[in-house]
């Protein structure tokens, strides 16, 4: 039996004493990794064990190869959760969230993870926060925070208003409650939009984060090429509008005004102000796929003026118009945009056909639709089932018939400048982030309005702004808990002196974790954010791990605040991290993410009781690759721990076999192919270790090893001498290494009973020889004309024409060309034969 307990104790000592973990202060050759920062709403769980274990293996790797390691601990403890345990079970929300980081923090250094706990951060903490609040002073002072009313994204549920990022789909990314519009009269917002164009462009520089996260960002900023257009209204003042189809100019038949635009009751003539409130409040308590899918509208009894031709459009109010796209306000073409043309359908509206296909007497696609016509016909918007998006020539366009339409876009766009009422645009879905938060339990913003002066940033003198901790009632009401605490609220102005209150609101929590990779840098510094000679030491994070869920929300908010800070000169870098990856979700037997929201997730701390911390990290390493999803199951513990036991076997077999320097030369037939496995594994665990974190590829090579092991050397019983036995000595002791980063416990306590002096960290890792890694004889497919046909082994270092005549001469290709010369014999070394025939 192995006493892991025992092993376990032993060597969380020796760390402790040696201080293992902590971070040299002057690194040589710096490697920074961090894991997205957890949650405290109740114990680490199983989830949560592989995503610090990623980062663990990789740290621990790193330590051995001679970087020096920055790995944090931290909590993301600010957040809705924790007030709304407050309410359930009459607990305050700091004492809760506590409670539950003591918990978690246990469970995390029961489980081995390389944390240096002298640089953990807690959000909720005023020694952290202070540095929000400084943060945003920064951008208030530089123009890029900024209060102003705004229709926002509302759960009815929580009573909180929410970014675009935290209520795409139309539900809120908490709780799944639909959101609907609400109309707040002060709400901050950073100025997010003023880097959008940045943010796009240097997602070319994140060449080592996955495509897939990449390919979000570019969506979700979603940067458009398009043409500005202003419509006089009659009788009053222009509206700009964006589009992307300028060549459609002529078939406007309405304009259309999203609800959320100050201009959809401003605009209504007296006689219709009544009926486009009342059409306005209804639309927005529907949530965007409501309003998407019944695309209703009241008219404002006004007309907008079509510069290009003069027609007088009806200007609509339209639900299905979205008020963080362009302007908020789109021109209707309903021949030509399907969405209009549902619209236009519904309401009776004009439709004009100004793009025409050019292949006329064919049949022409229109949406889903056939329509035939005939030569000089054309396309006739009475035959129209659905809007014809395709090219085509420009008609009834005036000056610009017969024009190709994408031609057509550029010289309308050129048009509209020339004569001074438009022209091109670039426009981003990506909106300004809006950071107000009615809750509670958050960090408090550091503004002071004051009836006289305005709103007045809290001098940095007087950070932090802290968090009181005497509110008692947490009940969701729409507004700030904080705004019922008159001896929070009630204040001086800064710069009159006269009575004024503090902004009741808190800031969004994704602000907390947009800087918190640079703090653990420095992070006990109350003087400052953090030292520049620090920062520059370990900026910025080699290795990030976390969830793909975080690619349109926190991956793009800390990009955006590191290059607030970049501007400001208070970072080195312009990105926070050089390699991006996401780890694969955990599931339970039913194939459901595990989440402690869903009630169904498994706490490690029993199974690390039970099996020991190695064998409940070698199981979780070695399901499947670290990007793809698992179903957990103890199942796999049984064999993991069988597996151990067996390591454990053979290094006490092998520790009195001599050791020293390998000659390959000189070993028994036997061993070769021992010795040449276990090269390829070192090769293989480099690979996983640096590139691909596949570690359950590195464990199945060392099973293979073991194995071979077994067959060729049977373990204790050599049939060669003293060259064999050191090298199976040093295969022992190779694969005690290769799995040091994902069983620590193993690692350290082999390591030492096999004569290794320091800590296994501290010791080196294999390193492969690229001769001896090479095989003998390999294996080559044949095909004929691309198809397999067969397969041949030959040495690996035969001569091309070797090969080609091994492959002529294996039977079924043999058959297969019936004696006939084939044209030519394709070979690809160490791979494959094509005959060509």
């Amino acid at each position: 039996m192995i006493d892991f307990r025992s092993i376990e104790t032993e060597w969380f000592r020796r760390w402790e004493e040696s201080k293992l973990h902590a971070t040299p202060e002057s690194p040589r050759r710096k490697y920074y990794v961090l894991e997205m920062f957890a949650y405290p709403s109740g114990d680490i769980h199983i989830g949560h064990l592989r995503n610090y274990m990623i980062g663990d293996i990789a740290a621990r790797y790193r330590m051995m190869t001679g970087w020096d390691v920055l790995h944090p601990p931290g909590w993301d403890a600010f957040g809705q959760p924790a007030e709304g345990a407050a309410i359930k079970y009459s607990i305050h929300p700091r004492e809760w969230t506590i409670r539950n980081i003591e918990t978690g923090r246990k469970t995390l250094q029961s489980m081995a993870v390389t944390y240096d706990w002298n640089r953990e951060i807690r959000t909720c903490e005023p020694d952290y926060y202070k540095w929000t609040q400084w943060i945003f002073l920064q951008l208030h002072e530089n123009g890029l925070a900024y209060l102003a009313p705004s229709w926002v994204n509302w759960c009815p549920k929580d009573e909180w208003a929410l970014t675009n990022e935290q209520a795409e789909g139309g539900v809120c990314w908490r709780c799944g409650t639909a959101i609907v519009k609400r109309k707040l009269d002060r709400c901050w917002f950073f100025r997010y939009s003023k880097y959008a164009e940045r943010l796009l462009k240097d997602i070319d520089k994140l060449t080592q984060w996955p495509e897939s996260v990449r390919t979000i960002q570019r969506n979700w900023i979603g940067r458009s090429e398009g043409t500005e257009i202003d419509f006089q209204i009659e009788g009053g003042d222009r509206i700009r509008v964006f589009t992307t189809r300028p060549d459609t100019i002529y078939g406007v038949t309405f304009m259309a005004v999203s609800p959320e635009s100050p201009l959809a009751e401003t605009l209504a003539t007296p006689d219709r102000r009544e009926a486009v409130a009342e059409y306005v409040r209804k639309a927005l308590v529907r949530d965007e796929a409501q309003r998407e899918k019944e695309k209703d509208g009241v008219f404002t009894g006004r007309h907008a003026i079509n510069p290009f031709n003069g027609e007088k459009v009806p200007l609509w109010v339209a639900d299905y118009v979205l008020g963080g796209y362009g302007t908020g306000v789109v021109m209707g073409v309903p021949a030509h945009d399907q969405r209009d043309f549902e619209f236009a359908k519904k309401y009776g509206l004009p439709i004009k056909v100004v793009i025409d296909p050019s292949t006329a007497g064919k049949p022409v696609q229109a949406g889903r639709a056939q329509i035939s016509f005939g030569f000089g016909k054309g396309l006739q918007a009475g035959e129209l089932t659905e809007a014809y998006v395709e090219s085509g020539r420009m008609v009834n366009s005036g000056p610009f018939d017969g024009t190709p339409n994408e031609e057509g876009i550029k010289r309308v766009t050129d048009y509209a400048a020339a004569k001074g009422f438009g022209g091109p645009a670039v426009n981003y879905k990506l909106r300004d982030w809006l950071i107000s938060r009615q809750r509670y339990w958050g960090c408090p913003i550091p503004i002071i309005h004051c009836p006289k002066c305005g709103p007045q940033p809290v001098p940095e003198k007087d950070l932090p702004v802290v968090l009181p901790t005497n509110i008692t009632n947490f009940v969701p009401k729409g507004r700030s808990p904080l705004a019922d605490s008159p001896e929070f609220m009630n204040t001086t102005c800064p710069k009159c002196g006269g009575a004024a209150q503090r902004d009741p609101d808190t800031m969004d929590t994704f602000i907390d974790s947009s800087w918190y990779q640079f703090r653990y840098v420095d992070p006990r510094n109350d003087r400052e954010i953090w030292r520049k000679e620090e920062i520059k030491k370990w900026a910025p994070v080699d290795l990030y791990i976390g969830g793909i869920e975080h690619a349109r929300g926190h991956c793009l908010y800390f990009r955006f605040i590191t290059k607030v800070l970049f501007d400001l000169g208070h970072c080195p870098v312009d990105e926070p991290a050089v390699r991006l990856f996401n780890h694969g979700m955990v599931c339970d037997d039913k194939g459901e993410i595990m989440s402690k929201s869903r009630g169904n997730a498994a706490s490690p701390a029993a199974i690390l009781d039970k099996w020991g911390v190695d064998v409940c990290r070698l199981a979780m390493a070695f399901f499947a690759p670290s990007e793809d999803q698992i179903k957990w199951s103890e199942n796999g513990l049984v064999g993991a721990e069988r597996f151990i036991r067996r390591v454990y076997e053979l290094a006490d077999r092998v520790k009195d076999y001599p050791s020293g320097p390998v000659d390959r030369a000189k070993l028994h037939p036997k061993m070769r192919p021992v010795w040449r496995k276990l090269h390829q594994v070192v090769r293989k665990a480099v690979h996983s270790f640096e590139e691909d974190l596949h570690f359950n590829t590195v464990i199945s090579q060392v099973m293979e090893l073991l194995n071979l092991l077994g067959e060729s050397w049977n373990f204790g019983k050599p049939e060669g001498g003293d060259e064999d036995r050191r090298a199976v000595r040093q295969a022992a002791f190779d694969v005690v290494k290769i799995l040091a980063p994902m069983t620590p416990f193993l690692g350290e306590e082999l390591h030492r009973r096999l004569g290794g002096k320091a800590s296994v960290f501290r010791s080196g890792f294999p390193a492969f020889d690229a001769e001896a890694a090479k095989e003998d004889q390999v294996e080559i497919v044949v095909q004929i004309n691309g198809k397999v046909r067969g397969k041949i082994v030959v040495a690996a270092d035969a001569p091309e024409d070797q090969v080609r005549a091994a492959a002529l001469a294996e039977p079924a290709i043999a058959r297969a060309l019936e004696g006939k010369p084939p044209r030519k014999v394709i070979v690809v070394k160490g791979r494959l034969v094509n005959v060509v025939v």
